[in-house]
């Protein structure tokens, strides 16, 4: 972010419930995270917005766009979420997996994993980045952390894009690593990130995709550079 601010105001959003921001009884649902940054844009009053999400944010941003298109320019889609689709059974099969992780590893465990498969060369800076998120899992209530990651699972699940991504007319560029492990679920859908990615990209009126080699999930730490580059390119020509 730091090389984009030279460029252009960037503002970077804690969900609720999420980093620093306040924990309570919400619904954490996608289309509450959506609706929530929808109030902040209208609360600062912000033009000319281009939206970037990263994962599951991926999948907010573009939740976003089909319900309040004339609050945003563009779309930056950073390995998002929303590409894969799931029938009922895949739902049930993802989620048992998820218990089962659950079941034999602690959340700290699970959060320092998750971490650290999303990368395809782990940085030397990743260990105080998963400690610092350790430290804010646990300021929060157990039972309300559990109950916040469950709800964030299931919102990707059960709250589908990719059958109206036609409907998104925004200028969107979406970036991959070509090392991805998490997106797709591999034991489900046994198909590259290349494959997922392109056929996704094809269902926008106006996407431009670009792979990054030698990289996993976390595209804009791995390859800052590169990424950094893309969204300046693409946002000044728009």
């Amino acid at each position: 972010m730091l090389a984009l601010r030279e460029h252009f105001r960037c503002i970077a959003i804690d969900l609720p419930g999420n980093g620093y921001s306040a924990a309570a009884d919400y619904p954490y649902s996608l289309a509450f995270f959506a609706d929530c940054i929808y109030d902040f844009i209208r609360e600062k009053q912000l033009q000319e917005v281009y939206l970037v999400g990263h994962s599951m944010g991926g999948q907010i941003a573009m939740i976003l766009a089909l319900k309040y298109p004339e609050a945003i320019k563009g779309l930056i889609l950073c390995a998002p979420a929303g590409f894969e689709q799931f029938n009922d059974w895949e739902k049930n099969l993802y989620r048992s997996t998820m218990y089962f992780v659950d079941m034999v590893s602690n959340e700290e465990n699970s959060l320092r994993k998750a971490v650290q498969n999303s990368f395809y060369l782990l940085p030397d800076n990743v260990q105080p980045f998963i400690q610092q998120l350790i430290g804010n899992m646990h300021t929060q209530d157990k039972k309300r952390y559990r109950r916040m990651t469950e709800a964030c699972i299931s919102g990707m699940l059960d709250e589908p894009v990719y059958e109206r991504l036609p409907e998104i007319k925004h200028p969107t560029l979406i970036i991959f690593g070509e090392k991805d492990t998490m997106i797709p679920n591999r034991f489900i859908h046994p198909v590259t990130t290349r494959q997922l990615a392109e056929a996704a990209a094809k269902r926008f009126p106006d996407a431009q995709l670009d792979m990054i080699a030698f990289c996993g999930h976390f595209v804009q730490w791995e390859k800052a550079a590169v990424v950094n580059d893309l969204i300046r390119h693409f946002v000044q020509y728009h």
